[in-house]
């Protein structure tokens, strides 16, 4: 199937690259079909991609994998709050962070305390929120990603 997006134009994804959230996300949970891109050019490693919304083009937020970042990420999680997206196991679990990205990019942070769950074998996710005091919801990156762009 052929998507329009904002930052990426006209792209085609197939079936198996559709995630489900079942109760939407934080602050839209109307929308519940997600896939992920990232630019090709920079490839994965890059670190950040994009949830981009099937329902609506405008909508995508960067995010990245909180490990990049936070070597010791590593959040405890109540289990009724994944019941919604199937059995969670090593194998099959996929982490990821929003990213916040202001026109001064030393502020850029990501939000440790909602991360997103994915289920990658089922394709189905879900976004949490962490006890109020296990993370922070502004955890500054530019440094860190400096610092790993450099080689340090």
């Amino acid at each position: 199937m052929f998507i329009n997006t904002k930052i990426f134009g006209e792209v085609e994804i197939t079936e198996d690259k559709i995630i489900n959230f079942p109760d939407g996300i934080i602050g839209f949970p109307e929308l519940k079909r997600f896939t992920l891109l990232h630019d090709e050019e920079q490839g994965v490693s890059a670190g950040i991609r994009w949830l981009q919304s099937l329902e609506e083009p405008a909508f995508a937020m960067p995010v990245m994998d909180p490990l990049v970042v936070k070597a010791d990420y590593n959040p405890e999680v109540i289990d009724e709050l994944l019941s919604g997206i199937g059995e969670i196991t090593a194998d099959n679990l996929l982490v990821l962070v929003t990213v916040r990205v202001p026109s001064d990019l030393t502020q850029m942070s990501v939000n440790l305390q909602g991360p997103i769950v994915i289920n990658v074998d089922e394709r189905k996710a879900c976004q949490i929120i962490l006890g109020a005091d296990a993370y922070p919801v502004r955890f500054p990156i530019y440094e860190i990603l400096q610092s790993r762009k450099a080689g340090v």
